[in-house]
């Protein structure tokens, strides 16, 4: 269903050689486990009727993602099979006339962040939790040589191939699975994104360590979390849901985050960005039908959830490994 017979040569004669003689073992497993998943088939069968097309253009560096056939293509099936494939949160991306509008305009959150990173031009990049890609092909398009994402749900994994299926064979890779099927000793990405994981992880200290081993010496961190107002030391702990989802566990401060960082032995601690969500960037649409975040505000008041907490507010840190 997959093909990652490319990305193993990218990996040899450097630090991720020794995970490319254990990856093709893990990843049959994965796609076993996968292959039982109810909807896998269905989806799978989604990706195998987008139309064909002999090239296409491609701009990565677009707000859209966008992609242009060069040969006609039946935009009618193409959008009734694309949408096989809902909801779909990360994007927007564009082919021909055909609009992805995603819930989520992860443009806005690359455009805030993307000029206060160190170049990618040539960097091994890992994106933890990258859903659909959005952000890996943005990376490729900023010129990382290798880009590899991991996320372990499989609707995520069928929108990914689904813009590869136009994209093509480039050094862009989506993994079905999560931080803990990562070797514990990689130490071999230059730049790694962890960008909306951290408040799901029961243990953020655990979390922020994992990224810290994916790391090079001297290479980056880029960190996107949900943080509270307050003094150093202070977090939020929702009694059970937080904007309506269940799995939210630690909302620290800037200045707690910025002490769990610098405790994990993390240095050169940059706050880059910090940003209340709106509900112009992640809002219901026709690709993401469901509810959004102007459903878990408060109808009284957007700066407070619809539990009577801070509403949704989110920082960027940057920060390198010694």
């Amino acid at each position: 269903m997959f093909d990652y017979t490319l990305l193993y040569p990218l990996m040899q004669d450097s630090p991720l050689e020794k995970w490319s003689e254990q990856l093709p073992q893990v990843l049959q497993k994965l796609m076993a486990e996968g292959l039982a998943h109810g909807d896998v088939k269905r989806w799978n069968k989604a990706v195998q009727q987008l139309p064909q097309h002999e090239s296409c253009h491609i701009d990565l560096t677009a707000d859209n993602l966008t992609i242009s056939t060069q040969t006609p293509v039946d935009m009618q099936q193409l959008e009734t099979t694309l949408k096989e494939l809902k909801p779909w949160r990360k994007g927007p991306y564009q082919i021909n006339d055909l609009l992805i509008d995603t819930e989520w305009h992860s443009d806005w959150k690359w455009k805030r962040i993307k000029d206060h990173l160190s170049p990618l031009k040539n960097r091994a990049v890992l994106d933890i939790g990258c859903g659909n890609g959005y952000h890996c092909w943005r990376m490729y398009g900023a010129g990382a040589r290798l880009v590899i994402g991991i996320d372990p749900s499989w609707l995520f994994m069928m929108q990914f191939q689904a813009i590869k299926h136009f994209v093509g064979p480039k050094p862009v890779y989506l993994l079905p699975m999560g931080i803990e099927q990562l070797p514990n000793t990689l130490h071999a990405f230059d730049t790694v994104f962890s960008m909306g994981v951290l408040y799901h992880r029961r243990s953020p200290i655990d979390h922020l360590l994992q990224l810290k081993s994916t790391l090079r010496k001297g290479g980056e961190l880029v960190l996107e979390t949900l943080i509270v107002d307050g003094q150093q030391g202070e977090s939020l702990v929702p009694d059970d849901r937080y904007a309506k989802m269940r799995n939210v566990w630690f909302l620290p401060t800037i200045d707690t985050l910025i002490q769990w960082m610098q405790r994990c032995g993390f240095e050169e601690i940059r706050v880059v960005d910090v940003n209340q969500t709106s509900v112009q960037e992640q809002r219901s649409t026709e690709w993401m039908s469901y509810e959004s975040l102007s459903d878990f505000l408060h109808p009284d008041d957007q700066n407070q959830t619809i539990e009577g907490y801070p509403a949704p507010k989110r920082a960027t840190f940057i920060a390198q490994k010694p």
